[in-house]
């Protein structure tokens, strides 16, 4: 093997390494203490729980990863001349879904293990919250209208996030979805195979996870 073949190769594995230890796609969103939560004023619209639902995305450090979703068991948010101005949303903690194992093949262990103690404690805390503080105008944008600022509880921690999001609103529906963002899980205390010295640098789980939001509301 002569030496340009060599480097050509070591640069490959380079590259493949670098490929696998990459997090999940999406805008990071820091997480800072809860906001308070000001009651919004207008017309109440309820959420679809058919048509609306968390997407999540995972990865390892080093090669693999997982997504799938998690629904909503209800939720609502008031409109007030065109403009949301409040909302709440309940997450249920037990409808933690992957999608990319089929069953029987490693898809009810991964989702028994989300729900476990070394991620969200489902048995303890079978839902979370997401509750809206404020929606402001967004521009130079052109996936997203809005931010949306709220409180996200899980396992009982609050922490407040901002997120973009595209709104669109009638008389009768609001439509909300986001680009995907990710959030950094180890702020609500989900630390299984987070970097953390002791872990094999193979089994570390990126600490970012990467959320998408469709949410569908009607009067």
């Amino acid at each position: 093997m002569n030496r340009i073949s060599h480097w050509l190769i070591l640069w490959a594995i380079v590259l493949v390494v670098y490929s696998c230890g990459q997090g999940p796609a999406g805008d990071q969103v820091a997480a800072s203490e809860a906001k308070e939560v000001a009651p919004g004023s207008g017309d109440p619209f309820f959420v679809d729980t058919q048509k609306s639902m968390i997407n999540w995305q995972a990865a390892k450090l080093i090669g693999g990863g997982h997504n799938g979703y998690i629904l909503l068991n209800k939720g609502a948010m008031t409109v007030n001349q065109g403009q949301i101005t409040g909302g709440e949303f309940i997450i249920d903690m037990n409808s933690i879904t992957n999608v990319d194992q089929k069953p029987g093949e490693g898809k009810e262990d991964l989702e028994a293990h989300l729900k476990d103690s070394d991620f969200f404690e489902v048995a303890t805390y079978p839902t979370g919250v997401f509750t809206i503080t404020s929606v402001s105008p967004l521009s130079g944008n052109p996936d997203a209208t809005h931010t949306i600022t709220g409180n996200l509880m899980l396992k009982g921690i609050t922490k407040s996030i901002s997120v973009p999001a595209k709104i669109d609103i009638t008389d009768t529906e609001v439509k909300a979805s986001t680009p995907q963002f990710t959030i950094d899980r180890t702020q609500w205390n989900v630390m299984f195979h987070a970097g953390v010295l002791g872990t094999a640098k193979d089994d570390i789980i990126n600490d970012q996870v990467g959320i998408q939001l469709e949410l569908v509301a009607r009067k």
